[in-house]
């Protein structure tokens, strides 16, 4: 598909056809194409749309933790881009906090060394495969993962402070 002018549909269909039962759940939001990915498929997905496509730069990825949703409390999201095409895809991998391990991309992309680390410093994600996995902006003596919601965000024990000027 290099140098084809891609467009969402016909880059979801291929993906589709390609990894057939791992790929569901499109969206479009602002454009930009998302898709849900079978959490075990990540490393062939990435791999082929670094080898067979035109997608070679990765921008992002990062944790999302969703507490509400049984099953699929935690999700990695991976923006990749097509600098020739100038196209952009999401992927979202959702994992169970049961168990909060996913493959390594560091192998496909270097730059997703840090931020792997970042996710896991942040979130407890086990990226299987990274190279050195440890924290990267948190203090290695924390026992716990700041960004889950798993935290009040504030005192309930306060006492000097009047809510009826926040609204609530």
């Amino acid at each position: 598909m290099a140098n084809s002018g891609l467009t969402n549909d016909a880059f979801y269909k291929e993906l589709q056809d390609k990894f057939p039962d791992k790929i569901s759940n499109k969206e479009e939001q602002f454009g930009l194409l998302t898709a849900d990915i079978d959490s075990k498929s990540l490393l062939p997905i990435i791999k082929w749309m670094k080898e067979s496509t035109s997608i070679n730069y990765l921008t992002l990825i990062g944790g999302v933790h969703y507490p509400e949703v049984e099953g699929k409390e935690y999700a990695v999201v991976y923006h990749l881009h097509s600098l020739t095409e100038n196209f952009r895809i999401r992927l979202k991998a959702y994992l169970s906090k049961d168990d909060l391990t996913i493959e390594s991309i560091t192998s496909i992309f270097s730059g997703a060394n840090w931020l792997e680390r970042e996710t896991f410093d942040f979130y407890g994600i086990k990226f299987k495969g990274h190279p050195n996995l440890k924290r990267i902006l948190n203090e290695d003596s924390m026992d716990y993962h700041p960004m889950r919601r798993e935290y009040q965000l504030e005192d309930a024990t306060r006492e000097d402070k009047d809510d009826t000027f926040f609204g609530r």
